[in-house]
């Protein structure tokens, strides 16, 4: 039983990935379509929360990511400027996705994607790249869709999962705010020195955060947060420089990853945002998922999680119910709203304090989240 035939999904992140093996698993037809030309994602690391793992599990992809990826079970705090980075703190880690998961994972996001576009092709999805929608035009039984080539299609629904500026969203005229928080992160993907074990995080010094999580046996991601500036202009070299420089009030394993960065290739910055749409979170038959609709800073490291939470949850609803109608899209987003708005607002919330240098309740808020993620979507 199904509400749906034939489906296509906008775009190959997490979210749209997830949604298209989710229902071709379950004997749909689908169509996954990306505007870029091949598998990609943004060339650092992703940190998985337990409730992710329990997502990936569920996809059928878990092992081979923990096999590319490194778990942990904690925490570590740092002290900055002291000259042995003084450890102030170790934290275990809630296991959110259940007792028999890890508490996290850190992976390099390309690997991630590529193993689950694997799993894609494996369940059935069919995968366009270098092309995406040019018109829409729906009625009450399917989307007439037409290509970036030329092509067109009819489908039973068209699930909009192309990112934070979708231009899904912008063709059906939907008004969402997408905010600046005021900071801004450098990403970087680095060799991992021996001793880092877990994520190690140092508040305080030049910047709002200075840490790093483990990506596999030789890698890791590190970040370093700062206040949000227009960094567009600044040459490959430049880039080097900066986190160079932004990285020399941070000691321990910081000295090593430090003296690793010179390739300007393996440096992002992007600026935290924040939004989130009201619901219902779909126009007609077009509905909308991911980032698409919400998006936060990584403060609590959740944004891929719900992602992949969202397709869960709408791939479920498509397959078990035998009519695809408002009533069964509307329960979507009735279902997905409250569980991310309050992710959202405690992850701006986090960033807020810092913005303020405020000494907020960090452990009890983050308990919440914990407690929250911790029960199924």
């Amino acid at each position: 039983m199904s509400a749906v035939d034939n489906v296509l999904v906008v775009g190959a992140g997490l979210a749209g990935t997830a949604t298209a093996i989710h229902l071709a698993s379950s004997g749909v037809a689908v169509d996954l379509v990306e505007i870029k030309p091949e598998v990609t994602a943004l060339g650092s690391g992703i940190t998985l929360q337990g409730n992710a793992l329990r997502e990936l599990r569920a996809l059928g992809v878990l092992d081979e990511c923990i096999a590319e990826g490194w778990t942990s079970e904690g925490l570590v705090l740092r002290a900055p400027f002291a000259p042995d980075a003084t450890v102030i703190a170790r934290m275990p880690n809630v296991r959110s996705g259940g007792p028999d998961l890890p508490a996290s994972m850190g992976m390099y996001r390309p690997d991630l994607a590529r193993i689950l576009m694997g799993r894609a092709e494996q369940a059935g999805v069919k995968t366009r790249f270098s092309s995406t929608i040019q018109e829409l035009e729906q009625d009450g039984v399917g989307v007439d869709v037409r290509f970036t080539d030329g092509s067109t299609r009819r489908y039973d629904l068209v699930v909009a999962a192309d990112g934070v500026r979708s231009w899904t969203r912008r063709m059906l005229q939907i008004p969402l705010e997408t905010r600046s928080v005021g900071m801004g992160i450098w990403r970087v993907f680095a060799p991992r020195p021996a001793e880092v074990e877990n994520s190690e995080f140092y508040y305080g010094g030049p910047c709002y955060i200075a840490g790093y999580t483990p990506t596999g046996t030789n890698s890791v991601y590190a970040v370093l947060v700062e206040d949000a500036q227009d960094r567009t202009t600044v040459s490959p070299q430049e880039k080097v420089a900066i986190v160079r420089q932004l990285s020399e009030a941070y000691h321990g394993p910081w000295d090593e990853i430090r003296e690793s960065i010179t390739d300007p290739e393996k440096i992002h910055y992007t600026w935290f945002e924040e939004h989130l749409l009201d619901a219902p979170w779909h126009r007609g038959r077009v509905v909308l998922i991911g980032d698409a609709v919400h998006t936060c800073p990584p403060t609590l490291a959740q944004g891929g999680a719900l992602a992949l939470e969202d397709a869960s949850v709408l791939a479920e609803l498509l397959t078990s119910a035998d009519r695809l109608d408002d009533d069964l899209l509307s329960r979507f987003a009735a279902r997905r709203h409250d569980r991310v708005k309050t992710v959202v607002d405690a992850s701006l919330q986090l960033a807020r304090w810092q913005l303020a240098h405020e000494q907020g309740d960090v452990p009890a808020l983050m308990g919440r989240i914990a407690a929250l993620t911790s029960q199924p979507a």
